[in-house]
Order: C-alpha cells, then structure tokens, then sequence
C-alpha cells in the first residue's frame, strides 16, 4: 500500500562510522537538510538492498572509501519540523561501525569535504544533531578504532 504525498512518514537511512588510527571519517552535508554541517556518510537505503549493503554504498558514493563493517552501532531519529511544529521530514537512521579498508577519503557525490577526524574534536564542528552519540556508540562497538 502506498503513503499518500500528504503523509510524512519515517523513511529509512544508513550511516557509516568508519575508523582508521582512533579517527572516524566524517563528511561535510554539500546539500540540504544541514548543508555545511559535518556527519557520518550515509544516506536512504534502496528498494531491495539491505541496510548493510545500503551503508556501504552510500560510504563509497559520498567517499570514495569502503569498509569492513564490524555490525549495527546505533540508530537516530532526525526530524526536522515546519515553523508551526509539524513534521516536515523524519529518517531512521541505522548507524554502522566498521574499519577503513580500503581507498583515499575524497569528497564526492552529496559531500563537499571528508576528513579523519579525532572524536574528542567533534564538538568543535557544526554537525548534524545526535552525531556526538552516533559516533559515541559506534566506538564502544569496535574499541578505539
């Protein structure tokens, strides 16, 4: 059954925690919503692909990178809301963990910059709400990456 386009319903997304040398790859937004802001690489998830193969993927599309997923970190509910209060956008986001396998991080498709960042620097960045946490969860996963 198909969701009316008056319907604002929870679409599904992936995002990808990749670690090298204690540093987790972080992308800056080229496009809205949070255009210029830093987060995970990610994106929605396919019609017939699962979530794991959608996070790798999107990780490859926006970085040039691909992974070995170490497993399923968390997950984070971004929604975005209209002036007035109503629901203007909501993605569940499935947050992997996983470890640079292979390729140079460049910015490419939605990404207008990658870096290797140190989680203790996060907070001085503008980033995408709750990346802190996602970032936090995917650690306590793999270790200290």
């Amino acid at each position: 059954m198909a969701i009316p386009d008056d319907i604002v319903g929870p679409r599904l997304g992936v995002s990808v925690a990749v670690w090298r040398e204690g540093k987790v790859l972080l992308v800056q937004r080229g496009k809205a919503p949070f255009e210029g802001a830093w987060s995970l690489p990610g994106g929605s998830v396919e019609a017939g692909e699962t979530v794991a193969e959608a996070g790798l993927r999107e990780l490859m599309e926006e970085t040039g990178v691909s992974a070995r997923l170490a497993g399923l970190a968390t997950y984070v509910d971004a929604i975005t809301r209209t002036g007035d209060g109503a629901v203007a956008r909501h993605f569940v986001i499935m947050v992997f963990a996983g470890f640079h396998h292979a390729g140079t991080a460049r910015a490419a498709a939605d990404a207008a910059d990658v870096r290797w960042v140190d989680p203790a620097d996060i907070a001085e960045l503008d980033t995408t709400p709750n990346l802190d946490r996602a970032v936090a969860a995917a650690r306590a996963l793999i270790g200290r990456g």
